[in-house]
């Protein structure tokens, strides 16, 4: 444990990180890269190179530092980070590689004001978070559907938009019951690409009498094509063979909710439609509000309509209509709300919740990026 003064030592370094939190972590990833480029298999690059990565372990460094003494407010951002680590695989000898690598990016960018005393404590206070998230991440791994990655066989591949696509998958096991809101993670290796690619796709129903289905959206052009879907959609055909984990994630249905409100942008609406599936059978009383740029871009149009006699459902194509603002979900203030799309999205909806002064205790969001980008 610390000591008083190597707290303090943390804290009096909180308005540091936040001047140059995110270049820490961006050295820290160069120099824990060129060491140890095996790991690059179980990071993604495009988020590297945007930077929302960087942000992501920024934030929760910072947050960390900020709640020095009171760790149980982290928990809930450890939990999220935990379930994607597990899916990903993550053990927990890779963490005194991360510590390692976060201390010198700590120590090459502040430099001297980054003294022995700071640094010593800052290592002990790094290796007291990472064990709470190989204690979360042990018992994720216990309750996990399956161990590591299973092959798949892909049963269907349906284009939902030119941009989505569903497929559904199958082995020779049992499938698990599916939480709704939950994920997979897939893991590839592309042609011409130097290392595995994994990524996470929500899972869009909680029916697998026929298999389990999950979305995927081609991401990007050229240089800044998503490595995973390019290859989903280019490669990947019907009766091959496909890696998946376990499902996994945090952003899930409360079936104690009676009022529900779904706000989905774009292919944001692929968990949404798995909450909203076991919404309806549990005869909750639902409202769905779905941002999309046009009809051609709209995914799950055949169960969007069979669901219109139980569900309120709004949508807004943003091309002729803009986009959704705080008007837009007011009246909802004894609801319960999920809200799941880009990170630009989720953060403009988790603002018009505060313009509305909701609680906020009951609104729920899936971010597809790196949940810590988030500002709450």
């Amino acid at each position: 444990m610390l000591t008083n003064e190597e707290k303090d030592l943390v804290k009096a370094t909180v308005p540091l990180l936040k001047e140059h939190g995110s270049e820490i972590t961006s050295t820290f990833y160069q120099r824990m890269f060129e060491d140890h480029d095996e790991l690059l298999n179980m990071f993604n690059q495009t988020n590297q190179k945007f930077g929302d990565q960087p942000k992501a372990l920024a934030n929760t460094v910072l947050a960390a530092a900020e709640h020095i003494d009171d760790l149980e407010a982290i928990v809930p951002a450890v939990i999220g980070i935990g379930h994607k680590h597990r899916a990903l695989n993550v053990k927990k000898e890779h963490y005194p590689i991360v510590g390692k690598y976060l201390l010198i990016g700590i120590k090459e960018v502040l430099g001297d004001v980054a003294t022995d005393d700071i640094m010593n404590a800052w290592e002990k206070y790094y290796n007291q978070i990472a064990q709470i998230f190989i204690d979360v991440e042990e018992k994720m791994y216990e309750e996990a559907a399956w161990d590591g990655f299973k092959p798949f066989i892909v049963k269907e591949k349906e284009y939902l938009t030119d941009d989505v696509i569903r497929f559904t998958v199958q082995n020779d096991e049992a499938l698990p019951e599916i939480i709704p809101g939950q994920y997979i993670t897939v893991k590839v290796k592309p042609k011409d690409y130097p290392y595995e690619a994994l990524r996470h796709y929500s899972i869009c129903s909680i029916n697998t009498a026929d298999g389990l289905q999950f979305a995927v959206k081609r991401e990007g052009e050229k240089d800044e094509a998503g490595v995973v879907s390019h290859y989903l959609f280019d490669e990947l055909n019907e009766g091959d063979i496909i890696e998946l984990s376990a499902p996994a994630g945090d952003f899930l249905l409360d079936h104690s909710d009676e009022k529900l409100l779904f706000i989905a942008g774009g292919v944001g609406l692929t968990p949404i439609m798995s909450m909203v599936e076991s919404a309806v059978k549990y005869n909750k009383d639902i409202d769905l509000i779905i941002s999309t740029t046009d009809e051609t871009t709209l995914p799950f149009k055949e169960e969007l309509e069979s669901l219109k006699d139980k569900v309120n459902i709004t949508i807004r194509y943003t091309k002729d209509d803009g986009y959704l603002t705080a008007n837009d979900i007011s009246g909802y203030d004894d609801y319960s709300i999920y809200i799941s799309g880009s990170l630009a999205f989720n953060q403009a909806m988790i603002n018009a919740s505060l313009d509305n002064e909701y609680d906020m205790s009951k609104v729920h969001y899936e971010a597809f990026g790196p949940r810590m980008s988030l500002a709450v």
